[in-house]
């Protein structure tokens, strides 16, 4: 029989009856029911039950070791009554008889429970991530990453698409994040970037002649942490594609993660096809471009109906409203409770009214509408009896913010949100450009390597603002998976936009010499994207948090709490790097 074990924790069944087995695993939990203890045992498989006699060596051994510690035993199979089968357990028919019992690894008393979810707090989770990972719902989330990786890598090899790797030690990158610099040792004062993303490397492949890329690539950031970005690093289905308009990468994306959702999604419904949202109308009807489109209501722009208002509170400025269906049985609770979600969003209340019979109006600022405001309103928002009407007026972002996220919490409150599935779809028409609201300065909004749509012929005649671009995202019940673009390869174009940026012929040489000299060789058409493997998990697991599908994240302020990074290193090390330490001066 081998040395640790015959059969894994999660394989013996009713067949095995009378059979004499080995299992190596993890002290997962015990019970004493009047001196027989019964064990679950448990390894990277599955559970399994063991028997241990009173007055048996394995009874004392196994009675006496901490959970968790490392065992090896030898016993026999046998079937479990009829009113002590656990069908939630495959191996729930069975039971081990112990005969002998080996200790592998004793181990320490636990800082938390690995058999229940016992609400410790993270950084605790972190510091001891080995024994967090143990529990089933974290082992379950990362095996999950793992069978969703490999199912990635077959996908697009059948559609395609060549694997292949890119620098991790590179030139500083004008991605847009802070950079992690790596100090040169034989290159006094200079530094190595780990990559932001391997953007121009891919480029570079596509004009190498290379034609479909993709890649499991890892990404670097110096950025703060959120509930879908983890500090530090990522990893990203990179994908490139040569001779391509924005449609064709969209075909193998979407048929990618219409598979990947269905399979991997528990039955959840997919969209399929993903529409296709222009930014600006992405804007005005769910106030963000990720919208979460399970939440089935628009917000409809009502600025023109109170433009020349006497109501000052709407009067002059951008106004948004939200109607909602079947609210007739609402209590005045309902209304209370957005209003104060809303102020949690920043705004300082929210205004609505109740539509009644006949389209009377109802509610704290009725009073202030006039007959041609609510015939206006009734007509823009389509009103019913029944309806609620919710309001926000100020700046245009402002506004955006708030009555996007109030749009989604009142369909969840109002029975007009879908669970248990996934709604993608495409944010396309960026604009190119942006105007900086302090300064005046036109900025790029977004990649400043996409084609713009319409080529150097707009640059060259149309207001920047106006110029769209041949950029897109793809977004997932409110959770953007990636950014992507049609790129630009041509010179003439990029010194065109950048210029309209402010940046002048020789910085752009001096900054991004790499892929004009490349352009200047003959270029393809080429646009890729790449979708965040980390939050395709994050939304299949069903997980709010981003660092619950990573075996091992840093925390919030970018530190594992595990090893102990950052550290500090010997001054020795730092004089073979030609470095000193200038740390800030504590005020």
């Amino acid at each position: 029989m081998h040395r640790y074990r015959s059969h894994n924790c999660g394989e013996l069944r009713a067949a095995d009856v009378d059979t004499d087995v080995r299992l190596s695993g993890w002290l997962h939990n015990r019970r004493d029911l009047g001196g027989i203890l019964f064990i679950d045992l448990r390894d990277h498989h599955g559970i399994t039950q063991l028997v241990a006699r009173p007055g048996t060596p394995a009874n004392e051994a196994l009675g006496s070791l901490t959970k968790e510690s490392v065992v090896r035993i030898d016993g026999k199979v046998s079937a479990r009554g009829a009113d002590n089968i656990n069908p939630d357990l495959p191996t729930g028919e069975v039971e081990i008889e112990v005969s002998a019992v080996e200790v592998l690894g004793a181990a320490e008393q636990i800082p938390f429970t690995i058999n229940a979810e016992d609400g410790v707090n993270e950084e605790k989770r972190l510091e001891y991530r080995f024994l967090d990972l143990r529990r089933e719902r974290m082992h379950r989330n990362i095996m999950l990453r793992t069978a969703v990786i490999s199912a990635i890598r077959q996908k697009m090899v059948t559609l395609g698409f060549n694997e292949m790797a890119t620098p991790i030690l590179s030139a500083t990158s004008p991605e847009g994040a802070r950079d992690f610099l790596v100090p040169s040792r034989l290159h006094a004062g200079k530094f190595y970037a780990l990559p932001q993303a391997p953007q121009q490397f891919k480029q570079l492949l596509m004009i190498a002649g290379f034609d479909r890329y993709f890649q499991i690539a890892p990404c670097f950031r110096d950025e703060d942490a959120r509930a879908d970005r983890s500090p530090g690093e990522f990893y990203q289905l990179d994908i490139e594609m040569s001779f391509v308009e924005q449609e064709d990468v969209f075909q193998p994306v979407e048929k990618l993660m219409t598979e990947l959702f269905t399979e991997f999604g528990g039955g959840r419904e997919v969209t399929s096809p993903f529409p296709r949202i222009p930014f600006r109308e992405s804007m005005l009807k769910y106030g963000n471009d990720k919208p979460d489109l399970r939440a089935k209501l628009e917000l409809v722009d009502v600025s023109d109906v109170f433009a020349g208002s006497g109501f000052k509170a709407f009067a002059g400025k951008h106004v948004r409203a939200l109607a909602v269906p079947d609210t007739a049985d609402q209590p005045r609770k309902f209304f209370d409770q957005l209003g104060e979600y809303a102020v949690e969003q920043g705004a300082k209340g929210l205004a609505w009214v109740r539509v009644g019979e006949e389209n009377a109006l109802t509610g704290p600022i009725a009073k202030f509408l006039t007959e041609d405001d609510v015939k206006a309103l009734v007509t823009k928002l389509d009103l019913k009896p029944g309806h609620a009407v919710f309001f926000g007026a100020g700046e245009f972002d402002e506004v955006s913010k708030i009555m996007g996220a109030v749009r989604v919490e009142a369909a969840k409150r109002a029975g007009h949100f879908e669970e248990g599935v996934f709604r993608f779809c495409w944010i396309v028409d960026f604009p190119m450009f942006e105007k900086d609201e302090e300064t005046g300065k036109i900025e790029f909004s977004h990649n400043p390597f996409s084609m713009p749509q319409g080529g150097l012929e707009a640059l060259e005649t149309k207001d920047p603002l106006d110029i769209l671009a041949w950029q897109y995202d793809i977004v997932c019940n409110g959770v953007e998976l990636s950014s992507g673009a049609i790129r630009n390869h041509e010179p003439e174009v990029m010194y065109k936009a950048f210029s309209i940026a402010g940046y002048d012929k020789d910085t752009v040489e001096a900054e991004f010499g790499g892929m004009l000299r490349a352009f200047k060789f003959g270029a393809p058409p080429h646009g890729g994207i790449a979708p965040g493997v980390d939050r395709i998990v994050m939304l299949l697991a069903d997980e709010p948090n981003i660092r619950e599908t990573i075996a091992f994240p840093l925390n919030g302020n970018a530190q594992d709490l595990l090893m102990g990074a950052p550290s500090e290193v010997e001054e020795s090390r730092l004089k073979e790097l030609h470095l000193s330490i200038r740390k800030p001066q504590v005020k």
